[in-house]
């Protein structure tokens, strides 16, 4: 720990004024980040989730040590992150197309009420070092992870006789790492196959490669791509 900060890591006037002043830099600091992406959360919601999280630390820490009451000085700050977790999701949207969005916002708003915590327990390397790395991980990384392309998914179409077949496709996707993201099972009445299946998947094999391996599997009727 850096010495500079034990004169003021005490529940004196000083002190308290000082880890309040931190979580609201803190957390302005954050906040404008998020202000400048247009972001759900900005610059007040987050000085206020920070604030909050530090007065509770330092509300805990009162009772303990200047009321001398019998108490877990934890159990405030365990009850903010909990309840951080409503105020986060509250940020979160699923989209017309179906994706999700507001993930980061309601993650940097629960990192920052920990920071507020951080600050408020007199802990001010932890509080501005996190800070400092949820800046890097929201403006500089954020960049590095626009470069990352997930894999694509597709979907195949399986004809098959035998429901072992299945069970034995499935086994050989997940042995070559391929997530399974969507199966649809139908029976069919034709006389051609029994079964068909349209599996959606995600992985390291090309659709071709899989199509090429599945069609050598017994009681599979035919593979093609949906």
């Amino acid at each position: 720990m850096l010495s500079f900060f034990d004169p003021v890591r005490g529940m004196d006037y000083l002190s308290v004024l000082l880890r309040l002043l931190t979580a609201t830099l803190c957390g302005a600091a954050i906040g404008i980040e998020r202000s400048m992406k247009n972001r759900p959360a900005g610059f007040r919601t987050h000085i206020l989730v920070c604030l909050g999280g530090a007065v509770a630390a330092v509300t805990a820490h009162f009772i303990y040590l200047v009321l001398k009451l019998p108490t877990d000085v934890t159990r405030l700050g365990g009850q903010v992150i909990t309840g951080l977790g409503f105020i986060g999701a509250g940020t979160i949207i699923v989209t017309k197309k179906m994706s999700i969005k507001g993930l980061t916002t309601a993650a940097g708003l629960w990192t920052t009420g920990i920071v507020g915590l951080a600050a408020g327990s007199g802990f001010y390397e932890g509080a501005l070092l996190g800070t400092a790395l949820v800046l890097l991980t929201e403006s500089t990384l954020a960049k590095l992870g626009a470069r990352i392309r997930p894999r694509p998914e597709f979907a195949l179409d399986l004809l098959y006789n035998d429901k072992d077949a299945l069970t034995a496709t499935m086994r050989y996707c997940k042995d070559k790492r391929m997530s399974i993201r969507n199966l649809q099972i139908q029976t069919l009445e034709d006389g051609y196959a029994a079964y068909e299946a349209t599996i959606v998947l995600r992985g390291s094999l090309k659709p071709y490669e899989l199509m090429e391996q599945l069609s050598k599997m017994p009681g599979i009727v035919s593979v093609s791509e949906a």
